[in-house]
This record gives structure tokens, sequence and C-alpha cells, in this order.
């Protein structure tokens, strides 16, 4: 077990870490013991009952938080000619072909949280594809990462809408806003979170589907949450 600070020991200590609590007493117990000194954000963290290494069961999908995430996000565009100038002139901080495509190959870095991609750039994904896949940045038709219109999917992007998916572990994890947002704000994203969810839920998944629910600040203790 790793070792915690003193803060997050002090933390811990402030709420009844064994009880479940009702999404508003959550949202408001998260933000009164986060002690950073920054404006942190606020995460949450589903445990859902699938086996991901089923195909099938493999939970993805994307929505749109009512009251955004107060931040911009880092966009890549696999696009060619007008549609990659298109794509940088909305706010894209990668956008190409091939030269994007190759530099992502020879460095294996993706300095990104999403990639779009226009559908006749995806057969020239291939050499990249497990580099995509392995960080779930590759784009999928079911998030609606891949598009002709790429200036309507960036503003999207950047007013609310995100893309999640179950990790290795079964695990889904999504940042629902900052500690300066209105507990009103935190609740309705935090909503609208767990409706996405409960939506794609896997058709042949027998037993609980979701497991456990937390809610925490960046480098604050969970708080489980009734869902």
């Amino acid at each position: 077990m790793p070792k915690r600070s003193k803060r997050y020991r002090v933390d811990l200590g402030r709420f009844d870490k064994n009880k479940a609590y009702n999404k508003q007493e959550a949202i408001k117990l998260v933000k009164e013991i986060s002690s950073e000194k920054f404006d942190s954000s606020i995460e949450v963290h589903l445990k859902l009952g699938i086996d991901p290494k089923q195909a099938s069961q493999i939970v993805r999908g994307s929505f749109i938080l009512p009251n955004g995430l107060g931040k911009t996000k880092k966009i890549a565009v696999f696009a060619e000619g007008k549609l990659a100038e298109e794509a940088k002139a909305q706010g894209a901080i990668l956008a190409g072909s091939d030269d994007l495509i190759n530099q992502i190959k020879t460095t294996k870095k993706c300095n990104f949280a999403v990639a779009l991609a226009t559908p006749d750039m995806m057969k020239k994904l291939a050499p990249i594809a497990k580099i995509l896949g392995q960080k779930g940045l590759m784009p999928n038709p079911r998030n609606e990462t891949i598009t002709k219109d790429i200036g309507k999917a960036i503003k999207e992007l950047n007013s609310g809408k995100v893309n999640f998916r179950n990790d290795d572990f079964g695990n889904v994890h999504q940042m629902i806003g900052k500690k300066s947002f209105t507990d009103e704000q935190l609740l309705a994203n935090l909503e609208a979170f767990i409706e996405a969810i409960k939506k794609v839920k896997p058709d042949d998944l027998k037993g609980i589907y979701i497991k456990g629910t937390t809610i925490c600040s960046s480098m604050g203790p969970g708080i489980k949450i009734i869902v």
C-alpha cells in the first residue's frame, strides 16, 4: 500500500470512509476536505461489474457536461488539406495526415487528450493504432470521434463534450469540474456522467453493473457515493 502524505491522512479522517453518501452530501464534503492550494479537479471513479476482456462488454461513449470542465481540451485531428487547416483554426493543437502519423509512430508519444479523424483517414492510422488504442485515443464512431464535420466536433469538445472508456480493470474515470465550481454545477455534471454510463450498459452483462462509485479532488481521498 502506498505511503500517504500527512495532509492526505488528515483529510481521510474528516469523513466516514465506510459510509456511502448521497451525491449532494459527497460533493459538499469533497470540496470541504480538499486542502490543495490550487483549484483542484474533481474526479469521479466507477468500478463496473464488466469483464474488460470481452469485446461485447467494453463500456465507452460520449456525453455533454452541462457546465463544461473549465478548460480547453488538447485535440489532435487526423485530416488532410482544408479540413486540417480548419482544425487548426478551431483550436486543435495538432492537425495533419502522414506527417502527424509518422511523428507519433516515431516518438510513440501522444501529447493530446482527444483524437479526431475524418473517415478517409482511418485506414492510414493502422501503423499507430496500437499506440492510440493503449492510451484510449483511437477514433471510434461510437464516441463520435470519426467525423467529416471537424469544426463542429472541436466546438462540442471544448464546450463540454467528453468521451469515456473503461480501463483494463473495468473502471471508468472522469473529471467533472473544478473545486471552484458551485455544488449545483458539479451535481449536474455528475448526474450527466452517471446517466451516460447507465445508457451504455452491455446487453450481455450479468450481475451488478455499477459496483462502486467514489468522488475525490485531484490529490484527496475518495468518498463513496450512492448512485
